[in-house]
């Protein structure tokens, strides 16, 4: 009897996939939750597992084909304890001693680590590391527990290929063989090597239509204030020991925002809605959207609930998600839904940026780099800490006023963070 392997749901508003890799191959005995391929979405790459046991008896799909809800993707043979299984088995074992003695014997001794190594390397970095053939046990993990990390393969790669002069001094100059690139291999690559094709991931592609339709389909208009951060810095610093003793967590910067955010949408809701045809959907709740740079694109996980959370759960929050983002371990529930995002430029020094929509979403919050500036207070000349902030709003629904006097009362709430306290 035989199982189809069938693309299986993928997450709210998810209906497409692109096939990543295949961890199985045509003949491979599997076992019930074996992964066996691995699909990459707008979101998050899913791993597809056996539900039943048997022999992968054909593969449907390769990589990089785009697949559906419901297509198959691959099939397995459930018949396998049969005789002539057994002799198959035995045929290719005997083939691979007599033709592979050596090669056999020289990874004997290798498997045991390569072994250890599987149980804590993410499926990126696993899928990175193959391609690249990239030896993991030789790679240092960073992620919780010692993961080894996508960031810790592409380190290691970059080491290895670092050019003599950048060695260190006395250091025997030995030849290594080029790690083959991290990505799709060029088509038709040009004979000097000046250019190089690369296949776009999924996530990527999907991220780039966004983009483009959030720009076509909504009436987008940025605009700014200054915030001096002054209080908030003072705060930070006479707090920030018992903060930390306390929660076991630094106290950042962002839970001021996210809490001033949400101050600021209760007084203007627009500002938490969306569009639905001829209405627009108010939002008396605030699940506040974290924009988080990854290497294959921006990634927005949501904290839900913001406004009933302490500003140790925040921080605590943000912190798993960088944590997952980093090893690549998001699911498609941590980014479903969201009212409002806020994106953090600053922390890649950027000093003032125009943010774009995340649709369905009528407005995301821009913060940019803190830096030291010559401002006037009561008409003397101070140095003081000073971000630029930029609210991107929906203009079909939320006017100018609306959203000028929303950054203002951010910046109110920021200037005197007591005041979030009362705000709840």
């Amino acid at each position: 009897m035989t199982t189809e392997v069938v693309v299986p749901q993928l997450g709210e508003s998810v209906i497409e996939a692109t096939v990543g890799e295949w961890l199985k191959q045509v003949g491979d005995q599997v076992q019930v939750g074996d992964v066996i391929v691995s699909l990459e979405t707008d979101k998050v790459d899913v791993e597809v597992g056996a539900e039943t046991a048997g022999v992968l008896s054909k593969i449907e799909r390769q990589v990089g084909e785009d697949v559906a809800i419901g297509d198959v993707l691959a099939v397995i043979d459930e018949d396998t304890g049969t005789a002539e299984q057994q002799t198959a088995d035995d045929e290719r074992r005997t083939v691979e001693e007599v033709e592979e003695p050596r090669e056999a014997q020289a990874e004997a001794g290798a498997e045991g680590a390569e072994g250890a190594v599987e149980e804590r390397v993410t499926p990126v970095a696993r899928r990175l590391a193959e391609e690249a053939a990239v030896d993991l046990t030789q790679v240092e993990g960073t992620g919780a527990g010692g993961r080894v990390t996508k960031q810790d393969v592409q380190g290691y790669m970059d080491r290895r290929q670092a050019p003599p002069a950048a060695r260190t001094a006395g250091e025997p100059q030995r030849r290594e063989a080029t790690p083959a690139p991290a990505v799709t291999a060029p088509a038709a690559p040009q004979p000097d090597g000046r250019e190089e094709h690369v296949r776009m991931t999924r996530r990527r592609r999907t991220i780039a239509q966004r983009l483009v339709e959030a720009q076509q389909t909504a009436a987008m208009l940025t605009t700014f204030n200054e915030i001096d951060m002054t209080a908030v810095v003072e705060m930070r610093q006479r707090h920030r020991q018992s903060f930390q003793d306390r929660h076991g967590i630094k106290l950042g910067f962002m839970s001021f925002f996210v809490k001033a955010s949400i101050g600021a949408l209760k007084a203007f809701p627009r500002l938490n809605a969306e569009i639905q045809g001829d209405e627009f959907v108010l939002k008396h709740y605030y699940d506040i959207g974290m924009a988080i740079g990854a290497e294959e694109g921006l990634v927005v996980p949501v904290i839900r609930d913001a406004d009933r959370l302490s500003f140790a759960q925040v921080e605590d929050a943000i912190k798993e998600y960088v944590t997952k983002v980093r090893e690549g371990s998001l699911s498609l529930e941590d980014l479903r839904g969201g009212t409002f995002t806020i994106t953090n430029g600053g922390v890649f020094g950027s000093l003032l940026s125009t943010p774009i929509l995340n649709p369905p979403q009528v407005g995301i919050l821009g913060l940019h780099k803190i830096e030291e500036r010559p401002v006037v207070i009561d008409g003397e000349v101070a140095v003081r800490p000073m971000m630029y902030v930029a609210l991107t709003y929906d203009h079909r629904i939320v006017d100018g006023r609306e959203a000028v006097q929303f950054l203002v009362r951010l910046k109110e709430l920021v200037e005197d963070p007591e005041q979030l306290l009362l705000e709840g």
